[in-house]
């Protein structure tokens, strides 16, 4: 009976290299992505990095101020002035035709004042024959037109529209009470009269 053949034996030097099964195999640490260092840390016993030392602080040249700021008062507005011309026994006819535009216009009565140089209007002249309390009384009321003499204007309230009539008197007198009627306005002045002895007052400087 033939022999037979042994098996050839593979040594384990020439396996090759060994396979690793998959199940046991360890997947390689993923490195960090490299970024900012982050800063350094003191460890315990270990001096950390020195602080900056702070700003000095400076000196203000200026006081510091602690309250509100103070605003500047505005400049009262200057009210705006209206020449009809007219002769000095046509301006008080000329102020009472302003007065009728005013209060068709949509004036109340207790907004208009009306000032004479010369004669006085007749209204003026027939209340004040009841006396000057009940004259002055209507002025307070502030219910109507009032007419007053310019001489006395100083005591009249200031109104919305003031209208001069500039009827004669002295032109000394009609000088003087432009800057009244001016000084009562609180938005518009209607002077009735002579424009060329108005602008030569109103050039002086009113």
């Amino acid at each position: 009976m033939p022999p037979i053949p042994e098996e050839p034996q593979i040594h384990e030097s020439a396996q090759g290299p060994r396979v690793t099964p998959a199940a046991s195999r360890t997947a390689p640490t993923p490195r960090p992505v490299p970024g900012p260092r982050p800063a350094a840390v003191a460890r315990p016993g270990r001096p950390g990095p020195a602080r900056p030392a702070p700003p000095a602080q400076r000196t203000p040249r200026e006081p510091v101020r602690t309250g509100p700021a103070a605003v500047p008062a505005a400049a009262p507005a200057m009210p705006q002035i209206q020449l009809i011309p007219a002769p000095a026994d046509g301006a008080l006819d000329a102020a009472e035709e302003a007065v009728d535009l005013l209060l068709d216009s949509g004036r109340a009565p207790s907004d208009i004042l009306v000032l004479t140089t010369g004669e006085p209007h007749p209204w003026a002249a027939h209340e004040l024959s009841f006396g000057e309390a009940a004259y002055w009384a209507q002025h307070d009321a502030r219910d109507d037109v009032f007419y007053a003499d310019a001489g006395v204007a100083g005591r009249a309230a200031a109104r919305p529209v003031v209208v001069l009539a500039a009827n004669g008197g002295l032109d000394e007198e009609a000088a003087r009470a432009l800057p009244v009627a001016l000084g009562r306005a609180g938005a518009l002045l209607i002077v009735c009269g002579d424009p060329k002895q108005i602008n030569a007052v109103l050039g002086a400087g009113v």
